[in-house]
């Protein structure tokens, strides 16, 4: 998801996205472990994605 879209959202709907992102992640590192993944590039988009939601999150008054 690009951060313009990011940015649109509440503070609500970035913690869901938040929960939905990590857990891809953690289903992501046991595929890996398991051989099942092709694209590794996949982990890394979602760590810069987990990033900027905290980030947007932080800065949310």
């Amino acid at each position: 998801m690009k951060i313009a879209e990011l940015r649109q959202k509440t503070k609500s709907e970035l913690e869901g996205l938040l929960n939905d992102d990590r857990e891809k992640l953690r289903q992501l590192y046991f595929d890996l472990s398991a051989g099942k993944v092709k694209n590794v590039r996949e982990v890394r988009k979602i760590k810069k994605e987990i990033a900027q939601i905290f980030t947007l999150i932080k800065n949310i008054k």
